[in-house]
């Protein structure tokens, strides 16, 4: 009897070390690939997904997600037990206007769909840079209207980049930098993202990769950008920028003690579901399922003219820029409990298990 006493104990042991993490609360900032809906919240804001048939598979209602269900931090959210995040404009009316008490527990979305890490990147569409998302949470913290203690356990996941990247190719903006010292200036800015966030109580950091924008259905809109290849060019630049998001993920522990960072390898995780498509569900791995014109490319979903897939899950491209939830899933399990090929030094599970000091 005290030996099977011993043993349901031991099997209970295994249970809660198993299932519960040491992360409470998600933070998350970016551009489309992250968003949960910000830009609906500001009204000044032309980069929207507020309309169906977005959010049409999972929400089945618009969410301002740019994809037709959930997006990684959902994921990810949903791995741990814990709520999706509401966007950070979202959560500051229901504050303002009394309906809630305080900040949610279970984290905040900052994330800006078509911002980018360079201020003026898509400057004209009202939209969030990587700046102000920081700013909204330092003012956060600052004002005690975040537990310094939750911010301390929590993940913060960064993702942005492609938006700065697509529109070195535009035609009607003609680049001052050259492709090197563009990227250069790019990760300038994630480096001192990543110090000011330390700075706040930031300890469990996930940095992740640009996947292959130049492989997104939208290049069908760039002048001299092949339809029937991925645009190198812009890879090229994607990759290089991918290189030194690595690396200030490799220097984290000796510039921020007692922070552990991770690199979560997308692009190299989309390349493999293009290569062997039909592992992974794909029929289609080339195309917009929502959209019209090239590659479905020209035209943006639920906007005049488009055209709807009738299987979304078989396509790696929801519409012209982003994902669809199947392929955000399956980017989510390699970032959760991938090997080093898809996330290192470690997964995002182990970084959720491991207790800090």
């Amino acid at each position: 009897m005290e030996r099977m006493l011993l043993l349901i104990s031991l099997l209970l042991g295994f249970f809660v070390s198993a299932f519960s993490y040491n992360v409470p609360a998600i933070f998350t900032f970016g551009d489309s690939i992250f968003d949960a809906g910000n830009n609906h919240y500001n009204k000044n804001c032309t980069a929207q997904a507020d309309f169906p048939p977005y959010g049409s598979s999972f929400f089945h209602r618009p969410t301002g997600r740019f994809t037709n269900g959930r997006t990684v931090p959902d994921f990810i959210s949903q791995f741990m037990g814990i709520d999706l995040q509401k966007p950070y404009l979202e959560a500051q009316i229901e504050v303002v206007n009394g309906s809630q008490k305080a900040y949610p527990s279970n984290g905040i979305n900052f994330a800006s769909a078509g911002s980018g890490v360079l201020r003026q990147t898509n400057k004209d569409l009202g939209v969030t840079p990587i700046q102000d998302q920081l700013l909204q949470f330092k003012t956060l913290v600052e004002k005690n209207q975040i537990d310094k203690r939750l911010v301390q356990q929590s993940f913060f996941f960064f993702e942005s980049g492609s938006n700065d990247v697509f529109n070195y190719f535009l035609p009607f903006d003609t680049p001052t930098l050259n492709p090197e010292a563009y990227v250069q200036a790019m990760l300038t800015e994630v480096g001192h993202f990543i110090e000011q966030i330390y700075q706040l109580g930031a300890r469990r950091i996930a940095i992740f990769s640009l996947g292959p924008v130049g492989c997104v259905p939208a290049r069908s809109n760039l002048p001299g950008a092949p339809v029937d290849r991925c645009f190198g060019k812009m890879n090229k630049m994607v990759k290089n920028y991918n290189m030194g998001l690595e690396s200030l993920i490799k220097d984290l522990p000796i510039k921020y003690p007692g922070a552990v960072g991770v690199y979560g390898a997308v692009y190299d995780i989309v390349q493999l579901f293009r290569a062997i498509p039909s592992r992974y569900g794909f029929t289609n791995v080339t195309s917009a399922c929502c959209g019209d014109g090239t590659l479905g490319g020209i035209v943006q979903c639920g906007r005049d003219g488009y055209k709807m897939c009738s299987n979304p899950n078989e396509f790696l491209f929801w519409d012209y820029f982003h994902p669809s939830e199947h392929t955000y899933k399956l980017i989510s399990k390699a970032l959760w409990g991938g090997r080093q090929s898809r996330i290192r030094p470690a997964n995002l599970k182990f970084l959720a298990n491991i207790t800090l000091d």
